[in-house]
């Protein structure tokens, strides 16, 4: 089987972030899945057995004095790394930042194609065929690479599949970052976490406000049934421009973009912008009173009426659900 590289991001503090199981299922797919790790010397042992209960079958460790002081260098380095040992039909990194940034380089020093922001992945007829949702869910399309490897980011929660564990062979190499083309990162200085909900982009449910809400202090019928289901809290961007939630709340095409298993929208017209960072999701249920509201559209579930009071009879169903 063909190798796909797959790029691991980590935390600050080392963790192996969340994206990491969709990416390793995806190469599964595709072939043998194959961790790229950018580490401190010496570092990265700890990982291993980690990543293979994700589904790496190889673990390619790439030290380099420069993790944790350059930004994107250490990852790069340790791509063109893995690409020129193992030579892989494909290579995969989450569409994140930090993902599209060293996708980009890798691009250019492997003159390689690039498929931005995929929501799928296959192999068909031995080519990378990657699927994107564009122009706010308006159309699907396919991309594909001629000659070389495919460099594919792929957007988080698009792929929902887990790949099955195995027990990794392990590549330790080193590798060396050009200060020169990297930036510099001065300190690092942890968030601290306020909230008991999952992340945004990386959540299976996602609750979402609009402007339909009315204030920020009824936004928080909002809050209520996210934390009735577990779920993290999204809002529309005229819900941010109101004052409702911080910006780091907004989903759509200016905001975060997610592809949750199931995305409520209570009170969101379903303005185009909007639609783009959230349609994608498995399952879509809409709440509002515009019966042509345009949300309704896409939406696989759709209530026409007034969020106040369908929304506090289905938070008291689900509680007495949870404790039958």
């Amino acid at each position: 089987m063909s190798n796909i590289l797959v790029l691991i991001e980590l935390s600050g503090t080392g963790q192996i972030l969340g994206t990491a199981s969709s990416l390793l299922a995806a190469a599964g797919r595709l072939g043998t899945p194959v961790a790229v790790v950018a580490v401190a010397p010496g570092g990265g042992a700890e990982l291993v057995d980690a990543l293979g209960g994700l589904g790496a079958q190889r673990v390619y460790l790439a030290e380099c004095d420069q993790v944790g002081t350059l930004l994107v260098g250490p990852q790069l380095e340790a791509l063109v790394a893995a690409t020129a040992a193992v030579e892989p039909a494909a290579i995969l990194v989450t569409n994140s930042v930090q993902g599209r940034d060293v996708a980009a380089r890798l691009a250019v020093r492997l003159k390689g194609g690039l498929c931005i922001d995929a929501v799928d992945v296959r192999s068909d007829a031995g080519r990378i065929v990657a699927t994107h949702s564009i122009f706010g869910g308006a159309y699907t399309v396919e991309s594909t690479v001629e000659g070389g490897p495919a460099i594919v980011t792929l957007r988080a929660g698009a792929i929902e599949e887990r790949a099955t564990a195995a027990t990794p062979t392990v590549s330790t190499v080193q590798v060396s970052a050009d200060a020169a083309t990297s930036a510099v990162v001065d300190g690092i200085t942890d968030a601290v976490g306020t909230s008991s909900r999952p992340e945004l982009r990386e959540a299976k449910v996602v609750v979402s406000g609009g402007r339909g809400l009315g204030s920020k202090e009824k936004f928080e019928l909002v809050e209520r049934l996210a934390d009735a289901l577990g779920a993290a809290v999204g809002a529309s961007r005229a819900a941010v421009d109101a004052g409702y939630v911080p910006q780091t709340s907004q989903v759509g095409q200016t905001g975060t973009t997610v592809s949750p298993q199931l995305y409520i929208a209570l009170g969101i017209s379903g303005a185009i912008q909007h639609r783009a960072g959230m349609q994608t999701a498995k399952t879509i249920v809409a709440i509002n009173k515009d019966a042509d509201a345009p949300i309704f559209e896409i939406a696989d579930y759709g209530i026409v009426g007034d969020v106040f009071t369908v929304v506090p009879q289905l938070i008291e169903a689900l509680k007495e659900r949870a404790a039958s």
